[in-house]
């Protein structure tokens, strides 16, 4: 993040965010900060191919570093910053999530429940035990209860004895993340904050009301699809489908015989995801490789075959909703994102596989300006991403920093009613003990590389 001041007002400061999305097709870097009016302004948006990442997981290191340098340099360029902290998004196959409830005992039944037990409540749920190689990146509290009385979003000022709460867990591989570091600080950056990506896309993409009524997200990338499923304002499932857009291409590959590139540009101008939507008489006619003559492909061919790939994607999502228990609660029904939610009629082919009421989400409605490129779903984890960088500055400022914003005291005096809607969490924010001690030793294991 980056410190500047508003000339407009000296009495306004502003902090520039960046958020990374290192994704398996492409990484996105965007620039951005609060205004006054408290949407989100972005000032540079860099996007470059992914070479080094496959399924969320880095597979070649300096390939990876190439990418970063290239998104990040453009994003500078076009904020005319410098750049040298980032937010950096975590997805992946390797991302696993469960739910736990915890206990403890307090001592005194006079004692009104404080902030502290809700601490060390939380501080006992990163202490489980995972499986070799795992780490606790997230504990998520979805509800409390005192005593058997459940259903409590904020228990503080409650008197009692016995303080359980059911949290959802997210784990990831260690590796992997270390992995993560290690391409953005060889690639001349500081990470300050993680965060998974479904819950990036889920801030800018969906509304309050939406995760109040139940509704599920399904992020479409290149190599993953990540589903999270929130309800009463509560996140409550999150799943990764090991499948993505770059399948559909392969499977556009070899259906019609082509190369890659010729997939892929199939795919992004012709593509459908409902075959009954295009002509028997709508052909495409591809150049012949090295002289050969040409291809004639069929518009419904090319969409059948896109169709019954998504229709496998949506069939691990339909299942995802039905292990979660709240099939029946997502008034809300769909919101799809990402860069596979580009394909034509995907929110028709939702509805018919699922019998869920479908939106294609796009970050828009957080932010300042018309810019109609970033009215896209493929930027939808970036933006999130700044959304929460933002969070963490203002949730710094609150801690004694003298210059806090005035825009930010404002929108704090705005939203205690929407705070006292919220389940009470700790008091710092807290992922990982690993990753958060990883944050702080990357540039020694940098420095342990060259030596």
């Amino acid at each position: 993040m980056e410190k500047t001041t508003n000339q407009g007002n000296p009495n306004l400061a502003s902090e520039l965010v960046v958020g990374v999305d290192i994704g398996t097709t492409k990484i996105a870097a965007i620039v951005g900060r609060k205004n006054e009016f408290g949407k989100i302004e972005i000032l540079g948006i860099g996007k470059s191919e992914s070479l080094g990442v496959n399924r969320g997981v880095v597979v070649n290191i300096e390939q990876t570093v190439g990418s970063i340098k290239a998104a990040v340099s453009m994003a500078a360029d076009k904020a005319n910053v410098d750049i040298g902290e980032v937010i950096v998004g975590i997805a992946g196959q390797h991302i696993k999530s469960m739910q736990h409830r915890g206990m403890i005992i307090r001592q005194s039944l006079e004692d009104e429940i404080n902030q502290k037990d809700i601490d060390n409540l939380i501080d006992n749920m990163h202490r489980l035990v995972m499986s070799p190689g795992e780490e606790i990146i997230h504990v998520i509290p979805q509800e409390y209860i005192i005593d058997n009385e459940s259903g409590i979003k904020n228990p503080i000022g409650h008197s009692g004895i016995r303080l359980e709460g059911n949290f959802h867990i997210i784990t990831g591989q260690i590796s992997a993340v270390k992995n993560i570091f290690k391409c953005v600080t060889r690639a001349g950056l500081e990470t300050v904050d993680l965060h998974l990506e479904p819950l990036a896309s889920a801030d800018a993409v969906l509304s309050d009301e939406e995760k109040e009524a139940g509704v599920v997200l399904v992020d479409i990338g290149g190599g993953t699809t990540d589903v999270a499923i929130f309800y009463d304002g509560i996140i409550r499932h999150t799943a990764v489908i090991p499948f993505g857009g770059n399948i559909v291409t392969e499977d556009i590959k070899e259906g019609c015989g082509i190369i890659k590139a010729q997939a892929e540009q199939l795919k992004m101008r012709f593509g459908s995801a409902l075959s009954q939507e295009n002509q028997e008489n709508e052909i495409i006619s591809i150049p012949g490789l090295r002289g050969r003559p040409h291809k004639e492909i069929s518009v419904k061919f090319l969409a059948q075959i896109i169709q019954a790939r998504m229709e496998e994607i949506l069939e691990f999502v339909l299942f995802e909703i039905k292990s979660s228990g709240f099939e029946r609660k997502l008034a809300a029904g769909i919101v799809v994102t990402g860069g596979g939610a580009l394909l034509k009629h995907l929110p028709q082919l939702v509805m018919l596989t699922t019998g869920m009421d479908c939106r294609i989400g796009t970050p828009n409605e957080h932010l300042a300006g018309n810019d109609d490129e970033l009215k896209n779903p493929l930027y939808a984890t970036g933006v999130g991403l700044v959304m929460k960088g933002i969070e963490k500055y203002e949730r710094d400022s609150k801690k004694g920093n003298n210059s806090v914003k005035v825009e930010v005291e404002l929108t704090n005096e705005e939203s205690k009613k929407k705070d006292a809607k919220k389940i009470a969490g700790h008091s710092k924010k807290k992922i990982g003990s690993y990753f958060t001690d990883l944050i702080g030793r990357t540039r020694d294991w940098m420095s342990d590389d060259i030596e």
